[in-house]
């Protein structure tokens, strides 16, 4: 259960209503995810928060599928329910194959069990890996 109420559009400020609409428009949906009604509890971070993801979501050097395969991988790593579902259907939605998403969770499984032994070993980084 949320810790703020997941705002309707009817219910949301005239900001976090305008943030509703782009979301819309730039989503081809006339779905909200609850996330962004539960942020329309603070219109200013709301705001905020969507600009920011549009920059760092956009087409850049990453290509948009490895965007979200990484937001799947922190959002594994730091536990967020909500984010591994959004974002997996996001990568769905950008092509994502069973075989790539059982690739990524191998990867991130692998990941976390070296960086654990790493970290309980105290192993001291190689001089050639530092920048």
């Amino acid at each position: 259960m949320a810790t703020v109420p997941l705002l309707l559009d009817a219910e949301a400020a005239p900001a976090a209503r305008a943030v509703f609409d782009d979301i819309r428009a730039k989503r081809d949906s006339d779905q909200v995810n609850n996330f962004w009604r539960a942020l329309a509890a603070d219109p200013a971070l709301m705001s905020a928060t969507w600009d920011r993801l549009q920059a760092v979501m956009a087409p850049g050097a990453l290509d948009p599928l490895t965007k979200e395969l990484i937001y799947i991988a922190v959002s594994v790593t730091n536990g967020c329910g909500y984010c591994i579902h959004s974002h997996t259907a996001a990568a769905r939605a950008k092509g994502m194959t069973p075989a790539q998403h059982g690739e990524l969770m191998a990867v991130i499984a692998m990941a976390a069990q070296t960086n654990a032994l790493a970290t309980a070993l105290q192993v001291e980084t190689d001089a050639r890996f530092r920048a």
